[in-house]
Parts: C-alpha cells; sequence; structure tokens
C-alpha cells in the first residue's frame, strides 16, 4: 500500500508525534484526519495539510465511533490508523504524600492502553471493509508504545504498565485480524522532543540527549513519522515492536 493511496485516521494529531505524522502522510499524497481533544490546533493542523479534524475523547465509545464515522465519510474510506494520543506522569509508587494516587493510575491505563485499543478495534472494523491488494492486505494500525515498556524507570509505574499493555496486545490483535487482512505494528519511541520536552529548560535537555548513545541526540518527531509512513508501505511487517530510541536503554 501506497502513501498516496492512504486514508489514515491519526489520534493525538493535533501536536508532537502525531501531527509529524500527520504532515508527513498528508505530503505524500495520503488523506488524513486527525482525532484530538485540542479542538483549535486541531483545526489549525488540518486545515494547513489540507485534512480533516474530529474532536475526539480515545476513551469514550461513543466519541471515537463518531469520529470514526466522520472520518470515513469525508475520506470515502480508512485504510490506516496511527495511535498516538497519550499522556504520561513521573509519580512514585510511594512518595512523599503516600502512595501513588490510584485515580492517576487509573487515567495512564485508561488513555494510553484503553484508548489506544478502543480506536483500534472501531478502525479495524472499517479498514476490514477496504478491497484487498494483491497479498490480500487491506490496511495497517500502528500503536505506540515506548521504551518505558521495557525500561520503565522511578516515577513510570503507571507509564510504562500502560505501554507494556500496548506492547503486549500488538501479536494477538495481528492475529486476530489476519483473515481480514489488518496488519498492527507497534513503535515504541525513545526520547523525542515533543512539546512535553520541549518546555524542559536546555540543560535538561542536553542531559537527556547525551544518555542516548548514537545518534547523541533527541528524536525528531518527524523521524516517527518517517518510520510510521514506510510501516504502511512495507506490508510483510506484521505482529512486531520497533524501538525508535538510539539504542537508548534506560536506568
Amino acid at each position: 500500500m501506497k502513501l498516496s493511496q492512504t486514508a489514515a485516521v491519526i489520534t493525538g494529531g493535533a501536536s508532537g508525534l502525531g501531527e509529524a505524522t500527520a504532515r508527513h502522510f498528508a505530503a505524500n499524497g495520503a488523506q488524513v484526519t486527525l482525532l484530538d481533544r485540542d479542538v483549535d490546533r486541531g483545526q489549525a493542523v488540518a486545515a494547513e495539510i489540507g485534512g480533516h479534524f474530529a474532536e475526539t475523547d480515545v476513551t469514550s465509545e461513543d466519541s471515537v465511533a463518531a469520529a470514526i464515522a466522520l472520518a470515513s465519510e469525508k475520506m470515502g474510506k480508512i485504510n490506516a490508523c496511527v495511535n498516538c494520543a497519550g499522556i504520561a506522569l513521573g509519580i512514585k509508587t510511594v512518595g512523599r504524600d503516600g502512595a501513588h494516587p490510584l485515580d492517576a493510575y487509573q487515567r495512564t491505563i485508561d488513555i494510553n492502553l484503553v484508548g489506544t485499543f478502543n480506536v483500534a478495534r472501531l478502525a479495524a472494523v472499517e479498514i476490514a471493509k477496504c478491497e484487498a491488494e494483491a497479498d490480500g492486505g487491506r490496511g495497517v494500525i500502528i500503536n505506540t508504545a515506548s521504551i518505558a515498556a521495557f525500561d520503565g524507570q522511578k516515577g513510570q509505574a503507571a507509564y510504562a504498565a500502560s505501554k507494556g499493555g500496548v506492547v503486549g496486545m500488538c501479536l494477538p490483535m495481528a492475529r486476530d485480524l489476519a483473515s481480514s487482512g489488518v496488519r498492527v505494528m507497534t513503535i515504541a519511541p525513545g526520547i523525542f522532543m515533543t512539546p512535553m520536552l520541549a518546555g524542559l529548560p536546555e540543560e535538561v535537555q542536553q542531559q537527556l540527549a547525551a544518555d542516548v548513545p548514537n545518534p547523541a541526540r533527541l528524536g525528531d518527531p518527524a523521524e516517527y513519522g518517517r518510520l510510521a509512513g514506510f510501516i504502511v508501505e512495507m506490508g510483510y511487517l506484521n505482529g512486531e515492536v520497533i524501538r525508535l530510541d538510539g539504542a537508548l536503554r534506560m536506568r
């Protein structure tokens, strides 16, 4: 499947990895619908790239169903889904103020894991309706995990658990959807220059970059977008997690 033939829904598309992916896809001829809670930014990005926008709460079945329906109507089909929506909290299991707040843990799981599955399952229904290519493929779902799924640091119990779940469901989901011609892949990014990191002091950014073996810098969201585009076009990639981290192993 070529990017020029792709009609993609991208969660978290108003900023960071999602925005970079949307821009890369659109620049290569894809139709794109951004799903995000940030209406102003989402509409602005969609207008810039000639795409569409749907205000979406990924944890809500009704909200996602409405967004998928709108995307399908606007683009005529959906044959790719990239899940980038997520949050990251830094809270220790037991800290100075006591035990990790349960509601914060639950919210992280709900957005990062349940939200990813919610969008993926509903997008898969639409992708399965597409005309099959010569090899039987109809489209692809790309989920976003994190290297924290493998080597989470202090304060990342909730985040690492949520991303570990995204990693864990990749293969069974790929197997579930194989008969429908829908591939499932997962990208596990390292430390990327997202809006969250961009707000940190320069010395902190440099320290984080210095931990990356090669190249010793933070990841560029455009690199995530290019990898997502490669996965769309490389039809034999399925059921696998790709680390995109410059060989970083967090301690």
